[in-house]
């Protein structure tokens, strides 16, 4: 039986045992405040976890849980905070009940502070929740109401993986309402990395419904941020991307 306190503070001990001063430093720039980094690489917070793990394969999934809920509730470094998602990763397909939505959403309010925790935990844990639980998807469109700017950016980003995605042998294919109509809700907000989310989006969904999404963007031009437009037609036909551009968005 894992104690729960004493395993969350073993984890954090090895974590702050590889931190890299320097490497702290040079993370800085891809952030636009300060963070506080102990300097330990994505790749190497999540091999913290799967090591500790190697010999405690048969730990429950709750228990997880409450390992996470503990690393997040004390966490001091940006690193910490990946940690707590990263213990959930194994088990976050199968072994995590319908309950975890509304749990990262207060992850998202309470502890996430900056655009890689948010999008660490949407693509690394959401990821992979919402392939066994595609019908759960539609949770994350209230999240655009928070008052939390990861949470509104975590909106747009746990869906870009599930544009069209294919689960077993068959296809799922995200509503196209549910993209276009979080982009609407999502228009005016002031926060970049909302705006981002929303232009990755957008962009993402314009590979598999370019012509809805070109008509949407001439529909909305005049009201989207910069940003949001140049991100969503980052990929498109250098053609269509041309004449877009040319509405007054360049």
């Amino acid at each position: 039986m894992i104690n729960v306190p004493t395993a969350a503070h073993e984890l954090s001990k090895t974590l702050a045992a590889q931190a890299d001063p320097d490497f702290a430093v040079r993370m800085q720039r891809y952030f636009p405040h300060e963070i506080r980094a102990l300097g330990v690489g994505n790749a190497a917070v999540a091999q913290i976890a799967t090591d500790w793990f190697r010999d405690r394969r048969d730990t429950p999934a709750a228990t997880r849980l409450l390992l996470a809920e503990e690393l997040l509730a004390h966490a001091e470094y940006h690193e910490e905070v990946l940690l707590g998602f990263a213990v959930l990763h194994k088990v976050a397909r199968t072994g995590l009940g319908e309950e975890l939505p509304d749990r990262c959403l207060h992850w998202l309010e309470t502890y996430v502070s900056n655009w890689a925790q948010c999008d660490d935990m949407c693509l690394k844990l959401l990821y992979p929740f919402f392939l066994g639980h595609l019908e759960l998807i539609p949770r994350t469109r209230s999240w655009t109401e928070s008052a939390s700017p990861w949470a509104r950016r975590a909106a747009n980003v746990a869906a870009v993986k599930f544009v069209r995605r294919k689960v077993g042998r068959t296809v799922f294919e995200l509503p196209l309402s549910h993209v276009l109509d979080n982009c609407v809700r999502l228009m005016h907000d002031d926060d970049t990395y909302v705006q981002k989310g929303s232009g990755w989006l957008l962009k993402v969904t314009a590979e598999v419904h370019p012509d809805e999404v070109a008509e949407f963007l001439r529909t909305w031009h005049t009201e989207m941020p910069r940003d949001t437009f140049r991100y969503a037609v980052e990929k498109m036909d250098p053609r269509l991307r041309r004449s877009l551009m040319a509405l007054g968005q360049g």
